[in-house]
């Protein structure tokens, strides 16, 4: 970093990338530049550790970047129990399997007040400047350029910093993405209403559970201190109507499934309940001086829990791009261009089958053949588990099913 003093006397620090947001997508591009080399701020208005709403499941490919970057071990230290079995309860039938992928046959779900903080330390760790405590007041601009950020701390006073780039890693309400007016695209509107809160005495057994019930669904998985998060969803056409008792109906929707309404009756509420409403959209990630990363870029109903390793991959792909830029080895606008398409290319069909799975309705008859088709198949029940994984593209399972039910041969009568 250097400095330099305007007219007033007012320092004004300068960076190669300045990170705003410092969560599951800002402090790893922070953390990974800063690694390469580059002079890099990272700020966020909350102090660490602290929570944010998330359902933080961290599946197979998640976990493989934990491992690139030297962190994984500090997330298995905190206690957080595996999970190897995703089990998904339709009713007349469950299909349960593994999420086995890049290396790793078990998944995570560590609190965000343990994973972030994991996070931000790493990034420090790095060579990276961390602001935590700080808001962000304005995007600094000159002409059409993002050329920085003005903001204050917790103590009050005021700080500009000027950086080559700066990157909108701070979610759904990004501060970049609005200043910038980055165009969305591909957009859908809300689908279903979560709400969600932790238990003491309901052991899961390494094991995520999800129900289908109609127009309800809801899962459960363990995550640190021997808590389960169990989260419900309803349609947004219900939302108004079930917003005065939410803890009425989250339990009306756990009842739909009477042997885990008993075990839950036998455990304990430690933490309130917590609600999400989430839209689904892509937006165009750069332009003149600022990129988007995670969120900020590209979010999607929770419901197949893709949001950590999304913005990990996020944040790998931008900082390549990136680092190409910073040393000149492409242009600004080329390297982000294919950074875009390339997101978008990985993600679309994910982001399609999320939102058909999120509807909440049942299934045509075709696609209720399948699944229950692949019911009654090991490796098929593994290759759904890995569909919501993130591990395998929808198309490839569904299209692996098709053709195993029409090579099937007809039983005799």
């Amino acid at each position: 970093m250097t400095s330099t003093a305007d007219a007033s006397g007012a320092e004004t620090h300068h960076h190669d990338v300045i990170v705003v947001g410092a969560r599951c997508a800002g402090a790893p591009t922070a953390m990974l530049l800063a690694r390469l080399g580059h002079r890099v701020l990272l700020v966020d208005r909350a102090t660490f550790p602290s929570d944010t709403i998330s359902t933080h499941l961290i599946h197979p490919p998640g976990l493989a970047a934990l491992e690139r970057w030297g962190l994984l071990d500090r997330v298995v230290a905190t206690g957080c129990p595996a999970i190897h079995t995703y089990a998904f309860d339709l009713g007349p039938f469950v299909i349960a399997g593994s999420p086995a992928g890049e290396g790793f046959d078990i998944s995570y779900a560590p609190r965000r007040t343990v994973l972030d903080k994991i996070l931000i330390d790493a990034a420090a760790e790095s060579g990276a400047e961390v602001r935590e405590g700080f808001t962000v007041e304005e995007i600094l601009f000159d002409g059409g350029t993002v050329t920085g950020i003005k903001g204050h701390g917790k103590d009050g006073r005021t700080a500009t910093d000027r950086a080559r780039i700066v990157v909108g890693a701070d979610g759904l309400h990004s501060s970049v993405a609005r200043a910038t007016g980055a165009a969305g695209y591909a957009e859908k509107p809300k689908i279903n209403a979560y709400y969600y809160a932790y238990w003491a005495g309901l052991p899961m057994n390494g094991t995520f559970e999800a129900y289908d019930r109609e127009d309800r669904a809801f899962a459960a998985w363990p995550t640190n201190d021997d808590q389960t998060l169990v989260i419900c969803a309803w349609p947004m056409r219900d939302f108004e109507a079930n917003r005065d008792d939410i803890e009425g109906n989250y339990h009306a929707v756990l009842a739909r499934a009477p042997a885990f309404a008993e075990r839950i009756s036998k455990a304990t509420r430690t933490e309130r309940f917590v609600g999400m409403t989430i839209p689904n959209y892509f937006r165009k990630p750069y332009g003149p001086g600022w990129i988007l990363v995670g969120d900020a870029g590209y979010l999607k109903d929770p419901i197949t829990a893709q949001g950590i390793q999304d913005a990990f991959r996020d944040a790998e792909r931008c900082t390549r791009a990136l680092d190409d830029v910073l040393v000149g080895r492409r242009p600004f606008d080329e390297a982000m261009r294919a950074c875009q398409e390339t997101r978008d290319s990985e993600v679309m069909s994910m982001y399609e089958f999320t939102a058909d799975f999120a509807m909440l309705e049942p299934p045509p008859p075709e696609m209720q053949e399948l699944l229950l088709a692949a019911s009654r198949s090991r490796s098929a029940q593994d290759e759904f588990a890995r569909v919501t994984a993130g591990v395998t593209r929808p198309e490839e399972f569904f299209g692996h099913m098709q053709e195993r039910m029409e090579h099937q041969t007809p039983h005799a009568a």
